[in-house]
């Protein structure tokens, strides 16, 4: 069972998160702490810590539960990250964050807001990256950002999803068929998680094999950038080549489920070619009670540059709306052997 599909050769080799300086993150908030409320909003900035480590830290400062604690979105360990965190202290005073928190943990800001920071509120994250070692065809590599500057990035889950060594589609797939007892619901949904990525990927590579995971066929379900809504394009709209051209509007990939698939004719016949593949995995996703969802085929990335310091060492940076991975982006250019991060 493969767990994270490149089909696109890589024309560099390259080395990421040398240090945790090399991987630099910053996130975009979708809300900003208004001044006063029982939520007291921590902008900070961590170094080789994991979001879930800081949050179960904060809880603890302030002698509360760890539910008490919001984020937005984990962000990667082996990097230098800037993130919101929120604390739920009604009538209460803040503690001297700085007297307890170790020095990888810095408090960039406090405010209070009236509301806790919801998984997933967020407009996306700023990253700056530092590749170095590269070696391989440079004249290729800027080629192929210029590709993905202009295209937009196919939108693969990457290898952080499916666990070390893509452990997860295994366990997945015990789970499906009861030689695996899962009782921890995190984690069960960590592997049924596991199971719609790896479905989704095997279908974004048959169309990236193919040409046309950026340009609409018949029955393709087109997704609005940005927006989680889509509809049906059967080639009665001349204005899509265009949109789909300009990144305004994305091919969609299927996120398994119960339910027939949003598209149609021989698109729903390419997935669910793809599905036939891996029917443990469908049909353990359909009997778990999801619904059928779609996703993006693609990732638009914003303000991607690039750079050269050294022979061997190249700089990029780039902005990705919430959900999105940076590894993924990287993957496409360059073969880091990267395991991933939490994105």
């Amino acid at each position: 069972m493969t767990s994270f599909h490149t089909p696109l050769a890589r024309p560099l080799t390259a080395i990421l998160r040398h240090r945790p300086e090399d991987f630099l993150v910053e996130e975009i908030p979708a809300t900003l702490p208004e001044g006063e409320g029982e939520h007291v909003w921590l902008s900070i900035r961590k170094r080789g810590m994991n979001t879930d480590t800081v949050a179960a830290l904060l809880g603890r400062i302030a002698g509360v539960p760890r539910r008490a604690v919001g984020y937005a979105g984990r962000k990667d360990r082996h990097a230098v990250t800037t993130q919101w965190f929120s604390v739920h202290l009604p009538g209460r005073e803040a503690p001297i964050w700085s007297e307890h928190l170790p020095p990888e943990v810095e408090i960039l800001e406090a405010r209070r807001h009236r509301r806790k920071l919801q998984t997933g509120h967020l407009q996306g994250n700023r990253f700056l990256l530092v590749l170095r070692h590269c070696e391989g065809d440079r004249d290729a590599a800027q080629a192929r950002l210029a590709m993905m500057q202009q295209r937009g990035v196919p939108n693969f889950f990457g290898a952080q999803r499916f666990g070390r060594d893509g452990g997860n589609i295994a366990r997945a797939e015990a789970l499906f068929q009861g030689t695996l007892q899962v009782r921890d619901q995190k984690l069960r949904g960590i592997y049924l998680s596991a199971a719609r990525s790896e479905i989704f990927n095997r279908v974004l590579a048959a169309r990236l094999e193919d040409g046309t995971w950026d340009h609409a066929l018949p029955g393709d379900a087109l997704q609005l950038d940005g927006r989680g809504s889509f509809f049906i394009y059967q080639e009665d709209d001349p204005t899509v080549p265009e949109r789909l051209a300009a990144q305004a509007l994305h091919v969609t990939g299927p996120l398994w489920g119960r339910g027939d698939p949003a598209t149609t004719g021989a698109v729903a016949a390419l997935e669910s070619d793809v599905v036939a593949t891996v029917p443990v995995l469908a049909r353990g996703l359909e009997a778990a009670g999801l619904t059928q969802e779609r996703r993006a085929l693609r990732i638009r990335p914003q303000a991607l540059t690039w750079e050269w310091e050294e022979e061997q060492t190249l700089r990029l940076g780039f902005t990705l709306p919430a959900g999105a991975f940076a590894t993924t982006l990287v993957e496409v250019f360059a073969d880091t052997g990267a395991d991933g991060g939490e994105g």
